[in-house]
């Protein structure tokens, strides 16, 4: 549940923000009426992110044992992918988000049309809802509770929109760049634990058949049936006896990743002017 709550969190926040930026843009400059437009925007990507995810449950459940577990890994390997792309996108352009955005609002005003205005809202949550599909997806088919898991999603995505309105009414105050790195630590310990069980399913597809051998016995803590075992099976991938290949691509994973996320952000340096002739 904790994961995929930070997943609907994390994802349902970016995309409100962008499409609350827009909205704030355009109720500031005085054209309420682009905003329909932008919410039939919204509205056409939410549909097809629900589609999507809807088509890839239906066709991995149709499929044979091995051929499940063979797409298992390969939607857990892009959404893993996807993640990483997400943070580290989130951890260089975080603080200038606002301001980028209302410069290609402005522009598109500027030039006489809200097309533009409607394709970044529906971009936004297109891109936004289709890493959230594939993510949810592969976190539910690691999840020992699917019930559990849909509710955190549900709640992720249903706090992000209040935050996403209240920053859009100027009541909430957050400091995103800090937000999302907080939630990007989850997500890359989340990630982690995807990827292995991304290796485990590869092995039980007979795509992987090295590093197999056991490398720890968990058992003593990973109990089936127990909160422990839910929390750590669920959201960090942990197996009662993990092996070699597992325990190998966590750590190359998480280590260099987490490093990278909770590094000190450097400051961008104005050149220095040209000395006078």
């Amino acid at each position: 549940m904790l994961a995929t709550f930070i997943i609907g969190l994390r994802e349902g926040l970016e995309a409100s923000l962008i499409v609350g930026i827009i909205a704030s843009f355009l109720v500031a400059r005085a054209r309420r009426d682009a905003l329909r437009s932008v919410w039939i925007g919204v509205g056409v990507g939410i549909a097809i992110c629900v589609a999507v995810g809807v088509a890839l449950e239906i066709v991995t459940v149709d499929l044979p044992q091995a051929a499940q577990e063979g797409l298992e890994t390969v939607i857990g390997l892009l959404a893993v992918a996807m993640v990483t792309y997400m943070v580290v996108w989130m951890r260089t352009h975080a603080r200038d988000m606002r301001a980028s955005l209302e410069t290609s609002a402005g522009a598109a005003l500027a030039a006489g049309s809200t097309t533009a205005l409607v394709a970044m809202a529906f971009l936004a949550v297109l891109r936004e809802g289709f890493e959230t599909a594939v993510f949810l997806l592969a976190a539910f088919q690691a999840s020992t509770s699917p019930l559990l898991a849909g509710l955190g999603a549900l709640l992720g995505v249903l706090v992000a929109v209040a935050l996403g309105y209240g920053i859009y009414r100027g009541g909430v105050k957050l400091d995103i760049a800090r937000l999302f790195r907080i939630t990007g630590v989850v997500l890359v310990i989340v990630a982690g634990g995807l990827l292995t069980t991304a290796a485990h399913t590869a092995h039980e597809a007979g795509w992987i058949n090295v590093g197999q051998a056991r490398a720890l016995d968990l058992s003593w803590l990973v109990l089936p049936g127990t909160p422990v075992s839910s929390l750590l099976t669920g959201v960090l991938g942990v197996q009662p006896y993990p092996v070699v290949l597992e325990v190998v691509v966590w750590l190359v994973y998480v280590v260099p990743l987490l490093v990278y996320v909770l590094a000190p952000a450097t400051k961008r340096r104005n050149p220095a002017p040209a000395p006078a002739a």
